[in-house]
């Protein structure tokens, strides 16, 4: 059992007989009366987001492990930036044992496989062209970029971020 202390964002609690995800917190010390952590939190079966406040030092219940399971590739968004040996946060419930959800690292290294070559001197437009990455998945990438670089790719939206050295 833990307490408000151990608050930080993206744990997941306990609280009124339904998980949440803790988005944000603040913890408040008034000159006058108790300190006490005002929280937003997300329920993980709806997504609704809702306020609440904890007295300071408040005992809740926290669920975690390192545990390796295995999900199917629809349930993970991003599925096709996903490789061996990435570390992705997944929310599970063990008692019920359902998947909640599971997220990806907000972006991943990728090799790029095959992709045109660039036109020389074609830089006065921010002009992308399609490259496939070692998973497989096809992301637009500016024209300096060729079959074997390394780059940066958003989780998220499936954008080139950078090229990596």
């Amino acid at each position: 059992m833990a307490n408000t202390s151990d608050f930080r964002t993206g744990l997941c609690i306990e609280f009124k007989n339904d998980l949440y995800k803790l988005v944000d917190f603040q913890h408040v010390k008034p000159g006058k009366g108790a300190a006490y952590v005002r929280t937003k939190l997300k329920n993980l079966k709806t997504g609704k987001v809702i306020d609440n406040t904890f007295d300071a030092g408040e005992k809740i219940d926290i669920s975690q492990t390192y545990d390796q399971i295995d999900v199917e590739e629809n349930l993970i968004e991003g599925h096709e930036f996903l490789k061996e040996g990435i570390s992705c946060e997944i929310v599970f419930h063990a008692d019920n044992e359902i998947l909640l959800s599971c997220e990806l690292p907000t972006s991943v290294e990728l090799e790029i496989t095959y992709t045109e070559p660039g036109l020389r001197g074609d830089t006065a437009t921010n002009t992308l062209k399609p490259a496939t990455v070692e998973t497989g998945a096809i992301v637009r990438v500016p024209l300096f970029v060729d079959s074997g670089d390394r780059i940066r790719v958003d989780t998220r939206t499936g954008a080139y971020v950078e090229r990596v050295k």
